[in-house]
């Protein structure tokens, strides 16, 4: 009995023994969920204190800053932040027959080209979205036309919020020239992220035009909607053939929201988010959105506890609070909820990181004639 019991204690170490041996563990796993993922509503003032001592590996949205340069165990997320618009008066007093809305933008842009974190860009297609390729030519030229000079105006009353309403007195009603609007890029496509057919949003979600007619398609002249309209429609039906023609579609589409200057874009800027990337209790493998940044199914399933070779314990900081129905049908659209069902839902197709198509989620695509 004793000789039995001895060796099967032998089978027993060597099977052991030869996998931990052979069981190397693999750094990266695609689709993958920590044990546990706890999602805190905490201020951006706290944040700060809680993302260094690792209390959270990550703070998702804007507003946390630090006195002084962040540690060395935590970095930046870079993502696109809002789309800049400015609304000319149509009672402004600066325009005349000697001057137009376009020179009241011009303007503008000569106060807040200069401006830190704005970056001039006067064209709804920015290089954070996955089809600006097709759009570099127009983007371009709308700058360059920007840039030219104009008539000489008065320094135009200015009507601003958000991060621009610092440096700018209030006006009384109508007695402004310009309004400048910050668009919050994340929020945006927020509203139209929604599970349909396995993915979480229409086909086009993220393309240049999709996005050019949520930011300028309320501001289409009557003449010119009939026109846009069936552009539309074709790009969704898909009544094109090939991609050639596809493009130039919509590189008409975003031309003919973009046509005048009553309302523009003339710019966007960065959004900043942070994450502790210290050893061992920070994170690793980040995956992010380049226009909602971490607020992405892409970031939930890729992030990895670095003392942990699978699982973990993942603790994120939000600065909203939830506000909205905890379920697919009455809500989840603000940003709490939105990003809880990041963590719970697990549809077929997600937004690609940096493209404006998807990638497939726990699927592969993969020929007909394949073989293991």
């Amino acid at each position: 009995m004793m000789r039995k019991a001895a060796f099967f204690f032998l089978v027993a170490a060597a099977i052991m023994a030869s996998g931990a041996q052979g069981g190397h563990e693999l750094p990266v796993y695609p689709s993958f969920y920590p044990h546990e993922i706890a999602i805190k509503t905490i201020a951006p003032v706290q944040a700060a204190d809680a993302l260094r001592k690792a209390e959270i590996q990550a703070f998702i949205g804007e507003g946390l800053s630090f006195a002084g340069t962040p540690a060395e165990n935590v970095a930046a997320i870079e993502s696109l932040g809002a789309f800049v618009v400015v609304r000319v008066n149509p009672r402004s007093s600066l325009l005349t027959a000697q001057s137009s809305s376009c020179d009241i933008v011009k303007a503008v842009v000569r106060e807040r080209d200069s401006q830190q974190g704005f970056i001039l860009h006067p064209y709804p297609v920015t290089p954070l979205h996955g089809d600006y390729l097709h759009h570099f030519d127009l983007a371009g030229t709308a700058k360059a036309r920007l840039s030219a000079g104009g008539a000489a105006l008065p320094q135009p009353k200015i009507k601003a919020s958000g991060s621009f309403a610092q440096n700018h007195p209030q006006w009384a009603e109508n007695d402004w020239d310009a309004e400048i609007v910050e668009v919050d890029a994340a929020q945006s496509l927020a509203s139209e992220m929604f599970s349909v057919n396995g993915r979480l949003g229409p086909p086009w979600l993220k393309t240049g035009w999709f996005n050019a007619m949520r930011l300028l398609g309320e501001t289409i002249d009557a003449a010119d909607k009939r026109r846009i309209d069936s552009m539309v429609r074709r790009l969704e039906a898909g009544d094109f053939v090939g991609l050639a023609e596809r493009i130039n579609l919509e590189r008409d589409l975003v031309g003919a929201l973009t046509v005048g200057c009553q309302t523009m874009m003339i710019g966007y800027t960065l959004k900043r988010e942070y994450v502790n990337v210290e050893f061992s209790a920070g994170i690793e493998n980040i995956g992010y959105d380049a226009t909602t940044g971490l607020a992405s199914p892409m970031f939930i399933r890729t992030v990895k506890l670095k003392d942990f070779p699978w699982n973990g314990w993942l603790a994120l900081g939000i600065g909203d609070k939830p506000v909205a129905a905890w379920n697919p049908v009455g809500g989840m659209t603000d940003g709490f909820g939105q990003f809880m069902g990041f963590a719970v839902g697990d549809p077929a197709l997600f937004p690609a990181p940096y493209e404006a198509g998807w990638m497939l989620n726990r699927i592969s695509d993969l020929p007909s004639n394949w073989s293991p």
